[in-house]
């Protein structure tokens, strides 16, 4: 029986499945749970800290000290969450990630000075119907300089990659500077992953050459999903990414059968979770 298509992709879906059509399959069309990780969860913490800087705090008022509040306020909020408790953290482990997360929001401040960002947003949510597919992404930050140009600003916590590899960590970015184009009538003048770990900025300008090109690669994108829902084939890329992958078990490039993921996991009931909804980031 074919599987149904996604109702709408995020930049984030789209990169999924260029990376494993199958993994895609099991997250994004099956629903399978996808356990979160230390990574994962740090993210979302650091996200939510940085988040609280720009909504909670005037210009003049964004500090260090303001954003060392707001990650406490966010490790309270945290503690509750399912997310966090399905770690089952040692003590030990939860101070070292908090120590880490209290690190990476320090960084921040050495990339840029916050109270000299005019924000237009905070979380920005876009949705536009480009070429037959709904796309649909939240942007970490969309700001406006004096000159009335939009600079989409994503923040990362993992490791920044290496400059052979920059322009692929680009590409979701660049999905969002399409639907600030599709939605808000704006190309931006530039994107940039604001890597917190190293700390580093990897900007680029968008183009309309450029733009162009990501809404072809997104349409073709769709339609091979479309193809791979009708014929039931979701074929497996494997790479280093594999050992981290939570359905390796299933995947028959490791010997494992894809049509058991859903019955030792638990199919739910196919209900479709928004693409622009927040997850947990790394």
């Amino acid at each position: 029986m074919p599987f149904d298509l996604p109702r709408s992709l995020s930049p984030s879906k789209v990169s999924s499945f260029r990376s494993c059509p199958l993994a895609f399959r099991f997250t994004a069309i099956e629903h399978l749970p996808d356990p979160s990780t230390s990574a994962t969860v740090k993210g979302t913490l650091v996200h939510t800290a940085l988040e609280g800087l720009f909504w909670n705090h005037d210009r003049g008022q964004r500090s260090a000290a303001a954003g060392a509040s707001e990650l406490a306020h966010a490790w309270d909020d945290l503690q509750d969450h399912p997310d966090f408790l399905s770690l089952e953290l040692s003590s030990e482990a939860a101070a070292s990630m908090r120590a880490e997360a209290e690190v990476l929001v320090a960084n921040y401040f050495r990339l840029e000075d916050p109270d000299q960002i005019d924000p237009v947003g905070v979380e920005v949510t876009l949705d536009a119907l480009i070429g037959g597919v709904r796309l649909r992404g939240i942007i970490d930050r969309l700001d406006r300089t004096s000159d009335g140009e939009l600079i989409v600003i994503d923040y990362k916590t993992g490791r920044a990659p290496s400059p052979k590899y920059e322009q692929n960590h680009m590409a979701g970015v660049q999905l969002y500077a399409l639907l600030c184009q599709e939605v808000l009538g704006q190309r931006p003048a530039e994107v940039k992953l604001l890597h917190l770990k190293e700390p580093t900025v990897i900007t680029a300008a968008p183009s309309e050459q450029g733009l162009r090109g990501q809404r072809t690669k997104t349409v073709a994108v769709w339609d091979a999903i479309d193809r791979a829902c009708r014929s039931e084939d979701f074929r497996p890329k494997t790479g280093p990414l594999c050992n981290w992958c939570n359905f390796q078990a299933f995947c028959p490039a490791y010997g494992g059968d894809p049509n058991q993921a859903a019955v030792v996991l638990g199919e739910n009931d196919r209900s479709e979770k928004d693409p622009g909804e927040k997850e947990m980031v790394g």
